[in-house]
């Protein structure tokens, strides 16, 4: 079902064509073997920096594409979803449409002298670290403290679930700094090499299993105050600033993922054959696959309204939170669907729709838990 978009301009198309043009000759030939070790060459991140895949929206006297338009960031999220490189490129993904903006936004001018030539060329890697082993969505049960001597503060505790933790240089952490479950909460970067700054092991997960995932451990890491991201205490904004945009991003991938496994499985359902005639042909699977087809060009033209509210500064927290459930929990169904057609090749590893399973359960979980979108939707109903 072919829908008439008018989201993208000549630009952005021509970026696409580079996109594609670097998951052909960077991730492709190398998507087994980094799933293999977990995680990918940190000279991917380089790599994706020359191409200018990496970093695009910090401003250009720093190094970056100065291109602040999250559309570059929708076209990306479109283009891996339809190649077998989206754990590999993850990372990339990740670093542009999550931590970046933390280094672009809250950072002084002597932090973006710092930090963001490094990061637009692909030589520091970031990662933001909220979640705990005892905390998840609620960010008012961070414990993870960090107490001012003289001119540092003195870090304690531990992180999880830290996408990039393998491989990052600074990681904005969450920290404690007084007991004010909101006010309390501030940003620091915490850099790679710092003495009690450890790594644990890189987590086995059910899918994305070329993400390097960590656990990060915090024992008196000695971190100047000249590392703070905004004021003391303004962390949980400097968080709820940037959760629409992390939110908006996992939808707008789960929309393109949704395609993707909706593009594939009807390539399957054409050339396999069932009592003679393609599989295609049957009435149920007519039936199945227009109604997902449907179903997703229906959340790809909200997706895309959501798209241009956020770009003109429009787009809410709840909204980006409706968004959020609605396309993941739509992919994750629909990656079950398509699996089923699929039949018991579906179940085979070495069919792309098994790791499409494995893969998009996640997505409803990371960026705040379908639960948690949906109790930010109904408070704004006043319930």
């Amino acid at each position: 079902m072919a829908l008439t978009r008018d989201l993208y301009d000549e630009e952005h198309e021509a970026f696409r064509d580079i996109v594609r043009d670097f998951v052909e000759k960077h991730a492709k030939p190398h998507v087994e073997r980094w799933d293999e070790q977990g995680a990918v060459d940190r000279e991917l991140f380089t790599a994706a920096a020359d191409a200018g895949i990496l970093g695009f929206a910090i401003p250009e006297e720093y190094g970056g594409g100065g291109a602040d338009d999250f559309r570059f960031n929708a076209i990306m999220a479109e283009e891996l979803a339809r190649n077998p490189v989206s754990s590999g490129m993850a990372g990339i993904a990740l670093s542009n449409d999550i931590v970046i903006p933390y280094f672009t936004d809250l950072t002084d001018e002597a932090q973006k002298q710092r930090w963001l030539p490094g990061i637009a060329a692909g030589e520091l890697i970031t990662a933001i670290a909220m979640t705990e082993p005892g905390t998840g969505s609620d960010l008012s049960g961070i414990r993870t403290s960090a107490v001012r001597d003289g001119d540092d503060y003195i870090v304690n505790g531990s992180k999880i679930f830290i996408s990039n933790g393998q491989n990052a240089d600074l990681v904005a952490v969450a920290v404690r700094t007084s007991p004010d479950p909101h006010r309390g909460l501030s940003l620091l970067v915490v850099e790679s090499g710092m003495a009690g700054f450890s790594r644990g092991r890189n987590l086995h997960k059910i899918g994305l299993h070329a993400q390097d995932t960590s656990e990060l451990v915090f024992e008196d890491v000695r971190v100047p105050a000249a590392n703070l991201l905004g004021a003391e205490g303004s962390g949980f904004l400097g968080l709820m600033r940037n959760l629409p945009q992390e939110r908006l991003s996992i939808a707008a991938g789960a929309v393109a993922s949704s395609e993707g496994v909706l593009e594939r499985t009807l390539a399957y359902v054409t050339e396999r054959t069932a009592f003679g005639k393609p599989i295609g042909s049957f009435q149920n699977t007519r039936f199945e696959l227009a109604d997902m087809t449907t179903a997703t060009a229906v959340s790809r033209a909200y997706i895309d309204r959501a798209i241009r509210q956020h770009c003109a500064g429009e787009l809410s927290a709840t909204d980006a939170a409706a968004a959020k459930f609605w396309t993941t929990e739509q992919y994750v169904q629909i990656v079950g669907r398509c699996l089923q057609l699929h039949g018991g090749y579906g179940y085979m590893q070495e069919y792309r729709i098994a790791q499409d399973y494995l893969d998009s359960r996640i997505t409803t979980i990371y960026g705040g838990t379908t639960e948690i979108m949906k109790e930010i939707v109904g408070r704004e109903l006043g319930l």
